[in-house]
């Protein structure tokens, strides 16, 4: 393949092409054709469609498991009256159904919000008598438990007319959304739309993470390869190291990207009958959120547009460093702490699903090594203003461009350090003189 490269000649103009995209369908062919991405991709898919299929996973386990619920209401009496009524009525509904209930009251929803409870009712007194609900619940409360819980506020109001002595019953008024749920528009999104932004959102994290680690030590490992069997010397005679650095990325990158779109193909698809397999294994009543509900052509988008530059950042990173190893093992060395850079923002992101925007969650959804992942996550679960998404794709940019002239340098310093061990002063130095 080195045959087909195109020289420069010295003190001429370095263009990417051909030699770069040379060097990308190399790298792509020999991706693609080896045995281990086939099995990774199988396996990658096989983790996608876990990971779409959990919430019937965890509705299976979640049978027989104790549901926390908050009574919060200015009126104690009136709070310790609806305990009472309504556990009567779930006593009734989860005969059989292996349920278990623990009504707590308490007086603000501060323990709620911070998710000790999996659920609030919030209860007050109309001036006609007339008893008003807002039932709050999280993402543990199931369709089915929620149901029962509405229900229930009925069951609660036929029984307080029955104390009050009232000639006829006043059905109460009822209102249920998610807690900490994101605002559309400022108006509360229902649970179950809710649940299903969750969803996808844990989907799309869980796949661009463990990817772009992935990928990006497919970049390094390729590098750490070719110095190994002294290929590098003929590439680097025949192509300059911004082609081969470019090169390497992009066809890499097109490696990673075919298998992405079989991974997200049988994500998308388990979604789709994520419901219906739901019914046929738990019953009827069992039925889960559809995340479809969720995925929309703008959040495709932006997972699209996160992951091509979240990968070409990262890539970036790890070229470099496999360039400053010369042995395989040696890889190991600068894999954790790439990694550990990556799993940081994943962590953040899985903060972030809880749907709260805290102050680091918001910063860390601007800075460019954390934004692939935080970001696309409040835009999963909730409402992002549109200049919050133009200066995290704007930093991004910014940063790739930035790192890629470093990256470069140090790849073209670090091709030389055959047999020497990377240290801080050999990458400080690589960048600077590169």
């Amino acid at each position: 393949m080195t045959d087909r490269l195109v020289t420069p000649e010295a003190g001429r103009r370095d263009p990417l092409l051909p030699n770069a995209l040379t060097i990308a369908k190399r790298e792509y062919l020999e991706r693609v054709r080896s045995r281990l991405f086939g099995a990774s991709t199988l396996l990658l898919a096989a983790l996608a469609v876990f990971v779409a299929m959990s919430p019937v996973i965890l509705r299976a386990v979640d049978s027989g498991s104790v549901t926390r619920v908050a009574v919060v209401a200015e009126d104690s009496a009136l709070g310790q009256s609806v305990i009472e009524s309504m556990n009567q009525v779930l006593l009734l509904g989860s005969s059989g159904g292996g349920s278990v209930w623990r009504l707590s009251l308490v007086s603000t929803l501060g323990l709620v919000e911070q998710g000790a409870y999996d659920a609030a009712l919030v209860v007050s007194r109309e001036p006609n008598g007339r008893l008003d609900f807002d039932l709050r619940t999280s993402q543990d409360v199931g369709a089915e438990k929620r149901q029962l819980l509405e229900i229930g506020t009925y069951g609660v109001g036929v029984i307080d007319a029955a104390r009050r002595g009232g000639a006829s019953v006043q059905i109460p008024t009822l209102r249920t959304t998610a807690i900490n749920g994101p605002n559309a528009g400022g108006a509360p999104v229902s649970s179950s739309e809710y649940a299903s932004r969750r969803i996808v959102g844990i989907v799309f994290v869980v796949l661009i993470f463990i990817t772009l680690v992935i990928y990006g030590m497919w970049v390094a490992a390729g590098v750490v390869a070719e110095k190994s069997s002294r290929v590098m010397e003929l590439l680097i005679s025949a192509a300059s190291a911004r082609q081969l650095v470019v090169g390497k990325v992009l066809g890499i990158g097109a490696a990673g990207a075919t298998q992405y779109a079989f991974i997200i193909t049988c994500a998308l698809l388990t979604l789709v009958v994520e419901e219906q397999v739901s019914v046929k294994l738990l019953g009827p009543g069992a039925s889960v959120a559809p995340s479809l509900v969720a995925l929309s052509p703008g959040l495709l988008a932006a997972f699209a547009a996160f992951y091509v530059l979240g990968f070409a950042l990262y890539a970036l990173i790890y070229a470099a460093a496999g360039s400053l190893v010369s042995r395989p093992e040696d890889l190991q060395i600068i894999a954790l702490p790439l990694s550990l850079i990556a799993i940081v923002g994943y962590f953040q992101a899985v903060l972030a699903l809880s749907g709260g925007t805290a102050g680091f969650i918001r910063v860390a959804s601007y800075i460019p090594f954390w934004s692939p992942f935080v970001m696309l996550t409040r835009l999963s679960i909730g409402r992002v203003e549109p200049w919050e998404i133009a200066l995290s794709f704007g930093l991004l940019i910014v940063t790739i461009g930035i790192v890629g002239v470093f990256a470069v340098r140090i790849y073209a310093a670090g091709v030389l350090l055959y047999g020497q061990r990377p240290g801080l002063r050999a990458y400080v130095a690589a960048a600077r003189h590169g």
